[in-house]
């Protein structure tokens, strides 16, 4: 929408947070906000070996129905990813974390 578009125009010129050293981010009972920080590219840097822990149906939001080209950047660096509140990973969330071990 137009309110979080401007939003993003605003934050534009704000430097990327790297996390080096993080290995593990539980993000269980986080709000989406929280989780969209962590997972926008343009937002943070994550390193490549990252575990995190996530509400199934936030990470969906967040990401668009895993179509969001926004987060694949982050989100194809995950090295573990579980999910909480879903059975079963469909074929397009596994293909949206390629190299990610899903829980």
């Amino acid at each position: 929408d137009k309110r979080s578009r401007k939003l993003d125009d605003n934050n534009q010129h704000l430097s990327i947070i790297e996390y080096p050293h993080l290995s593990v981010l539980d993000l269980v009972e986080a709000h989406d906000d929280y989780i969209e920080q962590f997972l926008v590219g343009t937002k943070t840097c994550l390193p490549n070996s990252v575990y995190l822990a996530v509400d199934y149906q936030v990470l969906k939001r967040v990401t668009q129905h895993f179509a969001r080209n926004e987060t694949r950047i982050n989100c194809k660096k995950l090295r573990c990813l579980g999910l909480v509140g879903k059975c079963r990973i469909p074929k397009y969330v596994e293909q949206y974390f390629p190299h990610t071990k899903i829980l």
